[in-house]
């Protein structure tokens, strides 16, 4: 099972990019998208290992895996 976290990623104020998760407290940023992706997703890894999924309301499951894909819509 899946679970969809959404994120905004804007052009920083100074440089690059900045990204944050519409529904969990995460903020990052790089200097190119992929970097800001990747960033993103070790973000949502490490805050994700200390929290109590059921409790945010994520699918139990053996092991967490965060992936990035770009949505045009």
């Amino acid at each position: 099972m899946f679970y969809t976290i959404k994120a905004h990623i804007n052009l920083g104020e100074q440089f690059g990019f900045a990204a944050e998760c519409i529904k969990l407290p995460i903020v990052t940023q790089g200097k190119t998208l992929d970097e800001v992706t990747d960033n993103l997703c070790e973000a949502i890894s490490l805050h994700l290992e200390e929290e109590d999924l059921a409790a945010l309301g994520f699918p139990l499951a053996n092991d967490i895996s965060v992936r990035n894909h770009f949505n045009s819509e």
